[in-house]
């Protein structure tokens, strides 16, 4: 998968418009990482500093120049502020290579199909753009609203994969595994 085949692929929804990161989503980046409810089941995600931000969105970056896809910014078609960040990274688990499907919105864009809505987009694109790698989403069990959206994204639980994970035991989601 090459760079340049990917690394400018913006998505569209009915809604939403996902981009890649810039250096100017780093303020956003800071602001969502850092507001203690987003990271309520991932605390080690939380940012407590602006460098961090910077710092997150290198690694983002890096994995562009590299994987040719990522993390995008999630939109409003009709606005300019970010609501959050939704896309793909590879990982291994349990020894498997899988795409792991992240997303975190801000708490104002909550409870508003968003998250779900930019899911689908990156989970179907993921499907077109990778479909080699099994995608999955790691959920904490209390998390109620994150398993709502990866079923909203057609991943279906597969409970033989959950395990530890770094913040608390994971529940797994996920499309695609090998029969």
């Amino acid at each position: 998968m090459s760079e340049s085949g990917l690394a400018g692929e913006e998505l569209s929804t009915a809604r939403l418009s996902l981009r890649r990161p810039t250096e100017t989503d780093i303020d956003a980046i800071f602001a969502i990482h850092s507001d203690p409810a987003t990271c309520l089941h991932n605390p080690s995600d939380a940012l407590s500093r602006p460098e961090e931000a910077e710092e997150l969105y290198q690694r983002w970056n890096n994995q562009w120049q590299s994987c040719g896809y990522g993390y995008w910014v999630v939109r409003r078609h009709d606005s300019a502020r970010q609501l959050g960040f939704c896309g793909v990274k590879p990982m291994e688990l349990n020894g498997m290579k899988v795409l792991n499907l992240f997303y975190r919105f801000a708490t104002s864009a909550w409870g508003q199909g968003f998250a779900g809505e930019a899911a689908t987009a990156v989970t179907d694109w993921a499907s077109r753009h990778v479909p080699d790698l099994p995608l999955i989403a790691r959920v904490r069990p209390a998390n109620a609203a994150s398993q709502r959206v990866a079923v909203r994204a057609g991943l279906i639980r597969a409970e033989h994969l959950d395990g530890p994970g770094y913040d608390g035991f994971d529940w797994i989601y996920a499309a695609k595994l090998p029969g």
